[in-house]
């Protein structure tokens, strides 16, 4: 049976938006290590090896959008697909603590089967996706730990990441401002800038709008609670989307 790396919702939708999502799986292929990082379940249910409820939100924002969403099938302690092909950082060996035994002694065949089989199937589809519908605004999907490392807790309930092209970026962190009841990471808790990811790769260098947006994992924990965010983002995505292409 062949391994399929990433899964796509709706195809056939007709949207300006195309959704990814990254982290979606904490899912390890058998060929790697015989299907185990040799993490501990714990570890493996963590943020660490996946965005904890985002490929939910995600898919729950396709449908409400009419948007079709493509996520991946790995874990990104596999290979982060949210990286350049030379990040150091594509493989980790120890994450937020965890030491990942995999990862340890990794060789460079190993890596690239990883891109082979993995990393780079994604992008192209992600890629092949977004030259078939014309350009579409990129809209990627992730989550992130309420406290990372044993830093203080994160205040940010949603949060827009961006580089340099804040064409939509900036109207939507004003929208999701505007009603006062939510606190907004700007660039928070991560810098949008990070040559090679994915925004870079498949919106940035191309001229494409596009939102990176992520929701404190413990805010969509459940599917109601990744339906109930869809709802209320959805709305708010469009009328910045309305501004920033008019």
């Amino acid at each position: 049976m062949i391994y399929q790396p990433f899964f796509i919702d709706g195809a056939d939708r007709q949207s300006p938006w195309l959704i990814t999502c990254d982290h979606a799986s904490n899912t390890v292929p058998d060929f790697v290590n015989g299907g185990t990082l040799g993490l501990s379940e714990p570890d493996m249910t963590r943020h660490i090896a996946y965005d904890v409820g985002a490929a939910g939100l995600a898919m729950a924002l396709g449908e409400v959008l009419g948007a079709p969403v493509i996520r991946s099938n790995f874990s990104r302690l596999v290979i982060d697909p949210n990286r350049g092909e030379d990040d150091p950082t594509q493989i980790m060996k120890i994450y937020d603590g965890s030491i990942v035994p995999a990862n340890r002694h990794v060789t460079r065949d190993q890596i690239e089967e990883r891109k082979a089989r993995l990393y780079r199937p994604y992008h192209e589809a992600l890629e092949a996706m977004a030259v078939e519908r014309g350009d579409p605004t990129i809209l990627a999907i992730h989550s992130f730990t309420p406290q990372f490392a044993g830093r203080p807790p994160r205040p940010w309930e949603v949060a827009v990441l961006y580089a340099a092209d804040t064409r939509l970026a900036r109207p939507l962190i004003e929208r999701l401002e505007a009603p006062g009841d939510l606190c907004v990471g700007d660039n928070e808790p991560y810098s949008g800038h990070l040559p090679g990811d994915s925004i870079d790769r498949h919106a940035l260098t191309q001229g494409r709008l596009n939102a990176l947006v992520e929701l404190r994992n413990d805010l969509i924990a459940t599917p109601e609670a990744q339906r109930a965010w869809a709802l209320r983002l959805a709305p708010i995505l469009d009328a910045a989307l309305a501004e920033a292409h008019p």
